[in-house]
């Protein structure tokens, strides 16, 4: 039974799945498509009117957390630690993860300088939380690739994308979080899980959105 993941093109919550389903050497097909002009069949399988949707068979799951937990259940290797605590702690960070795409994403959308960086340095206040956790190992998996390295895969990868924008973008990882950040791109299923210009179109989505990030990159 082939797998569908509907996808908007450049949501990192939808990245988290394709690199799992890449990991775990999955196939499955992938759908893209314009959620500000979203299909009637897409609005009537996705409760949320978001993507990820991961069709199986005539089942469809949605929320990108669940869709990693049934791809973990159901296909090897296991990606998720044994140990139920460290499972659920595992499972507490991927959700924190969540959190900090959403950052990431408002200080793409703040439309002025103010509002930017209030975003900024509250992202980079989260950011720093993860220092901890790291440096006492609850972060680290049985294998050499987890899925909490997946979940935040996609916020390291737009990470990168930012630091080349602007000075202040440039020094936002904590300690020991840069190194995590480049383990976890150096993965070929982390590689593999965007499109080929993936940078030009993630810079011009949110300049179409009035951006004041982008807007300096034209100044």
């Amino acid at each position: 039974m082939r797998l569908q993941l509907v996808s908007f093109m450049l949501c990192p919550f939808v990245q988290r799945a394709v690199i799992v389903l890449r990991e775990k050497q999955i196939e499955f097909n992938l759908e893209y498509i314009d959620l500000d002009e979203p299909p009637g069949w897409f609005k009537q399988i996705s409760p949320l009117g978001k993507v990820p949707i991961l069709r199986v068979g005539d089942e469809v799951l949605f929320e990108s957390s669940v869709i990693l937990d049934y791809l973990d259940d159901v296909y090897a290797p296991k990606l998720h630690p044994r140990d139920p605590l460290q499972r659920a702690r595992h499972k507490s960070w991927i959700e924190y993860g969540s959190g900090l795409l959403m950052d990431q994403v408002a200080i793409c959308l703040a439309p002025e300088e103010a509002s930017y960086f209030a975003k900024l340095n509250s992202f980079r206040d989260n950011l720093e939380r993860l220092t901890g956790p790291l440096a006492a190992g609850l972060l680290r998996g049985e294998r050499d690739f987890s899925l909490l390295d997946a979940a935040y895969a996609p916020l390291f990868m737009r990470m990168e994308i930012l630091a080349g924008l602007r000075e202040e973008l440039s020094g936002l990882y904590p300690a020991g979080v840069k190194a995590w950040s480049q383990r976890c791109l150096q993965q070929p299923s982390v590689a593999g899980s965007v499109v080929e210009d993936f940078t030009a179109r993630y810079i011009d989505h949110f300049a179409a959105k009035h951006s004041w990030l982008m807007s300096t990159l034209r100044a």
